[in-house]
């Protein structure tokens, strides 16, 4: 006699803001299917839907709610979570509907919600997950997370009281995971969290057993551990501390990727000390030359803020020229954004957004010079590109070792129809253009 299942509750989710709050998503969505829930690509399809919401910027937290209005409007049953969790009570009052909010990265909390809003119906048989979890990347790569929170206090962030302070995972944990995504399938491994560089320093880089050796919960180990798996390794978010000199011949023995992102933020003295940040650039510039004598293909991007409460017209032309000397080959920027809670919302001689507005025309006209002089080096070269995705027409997307996915440039390609997502194959660069590369691969 034939089983008839009940058909499980299924569950929509819109995720915002970065891809730690994507990985956030990723735990909440894999242990929501291993309960038996099902998912809904669209709202009308859904049980209930969660918004996964960010709140590091007010233009942030805006798109937020407008996420959370148009899902009430569409669907009408919402759970809240994320960094806007700190601010329920505003949330509650403006969509009175709300079926819960929860805060950033509390997992049993927003599952426990769903539970009680969508009960699953009594069933033995529903359901089972791969080992990897679910993912909301595609399957050739994955961000992980290394730890939760931040120990700096700068005066433009408000991330330590959404997030907590710095809250290091075990490093066995860590190489487990990344093993477990590997053999599902992962090409390359994202490494995420607020503080990369500090990795460990809450646990006192206490070492764990792993495969028969001590791994200690170091930035290095840990790197050299994950070089170990097989997969392209990417560092984010990494701060500038004297350690970080210890993983660049990692990079120079093809363990991890030479690339680094390093959130600058400034150079002049006077913004950095403004917004409570180490101000060592001069020694910066001296260690990004050694850098590329040990590592010459490193790609290291970085991201400015203009316009900071303080910030003068010879602040920003240090800025200038600091950038033009360290020829930095990915650069984002963003206009000074009064964030509410933020310290730096206190700071006198706020800069006019038309003068805020000229700074970073000039700041990204330059950087798009030296990225474009930059990659028009690379022009007759071959570089390992791993595939993204290939169109119908017989050409293909993909990234260098020097890109990272989203927000870095892309290698376009011609005659490679016979490529497929995950391939990571030598390219012929042939052409390049302020921010991308355009080759063919070779046979």
């Amino acid at each position: 006699m034939a089983t008839t299942l009940p058909s499980p509750p299924k569950i929509g989710m819109v995720s915002l803001g970065c891809p730690k709050n994507l990985v956030d998503s990723e735990r909440i969505l894999t242990k929501l299917r291993s309960d038996g829930y099902a998912m809904s690509p669209d709202y009308a399809g859904a049980d209930v839907v969660l918004v996964n919401t960010c709140g590091f910027l007010d233009s942030a937290k805006e798109e937020s709610l407008e996420a959370i209005g148009e899902a009430i409007a569409e669907n009408g049953r919402v759970i809240v979570t994320g960094c806007m969790g700190k601010e329920a009570e505003m949330i509650r009052a403006k969509f009175p509907g709300i079926l819960a909010v929860t805060g950033a990265h509390q997992y049993e909390e927003v599952v426990g919600a769903v539970h009680e809003a969508a009960p699953m119906p009594p069933s033995a048989f529903l359901n089972l997950v791969p080992d990897s979890g679910l993912k909301l990347t595609p399957r050739h790569y994955s961000y992980l997370k290394i730890s939760e929170g931040c120990n700096h206090r700068c005066s433009f962030c408000i991330i330590p009281s959404l997030r907590g302070d710095l809250v290091s995972r075990r490093p066995d944990a860590i190489l487990r995971e990344a093993e477990k995504l590997i053999e599902a399938g992962t090409k390359e491994l994202l490494v995420i969290s607020q503080d990369t560089s500090a990795y460990g320093v809450d646990i006192r880089h206490q070492p764990r057993m792993w495969h028969g050796e001590e791994v200690r919960a170091h930035m290095t180990d840990l790197s050299r551990e994950l070089g170990k798996l097989g997969a392209w390794v990417r560092l984010h978010y990494v701060y500038p501390y004297p350690h970080v000199d210890q993983v660049i011949p990692l990079m120079a023995e093809g363990l991890i990727l030479p690339y680094l992102d390093i959130p600058f933020q400034h150079a002049s003295r006077n913004v950095l000390k403004l917004m409570k940040r180490p101000a060592n650039e001069t020694k910066v510039l001296e260690r990004i030359k050694t850098w590329r004598t040990i590592a010459p293909d490193i790609a290291i991007r970085s991201t400015f803020v203009v316009g900071f409460p303080g910030e003068t017209e010879d602040d920003f032309a240090y800025l200038m020229d600091w950038l033009e000397e360290a020829q930095l080959d990915r650069v984002g920027a963003f206009r000074f954004e009064p964030v509410e809670g933020a310290a730096a919302n206190d700071l006198p001689n706020h800069v006019p957004e038309e003068i805020k507005e000229e700074r970073y025309a000039r700041l990204m006209e330059l950087t798009a010079r030296i990225s474009a002089d930059k990659l028009q080096a690379k022009v007759g070269r071959t570089l390992d590109v791993i595939i993204d995705a290939v169109d119908e027409e017989g050409g293909a997307t993909g990234r260098s070792k020097a890109d990272a996915p989203e927000i870095d440039g892309e290698v376009f390609l011609r005659d490679a129809g016979h490529l497929k997502q995950g391939d990571i194959v030598a390219v012929s660069i042939e052409d390049a253009d302020e921010h991308d590369l355009y080759g063919v691969p070779l046979a």
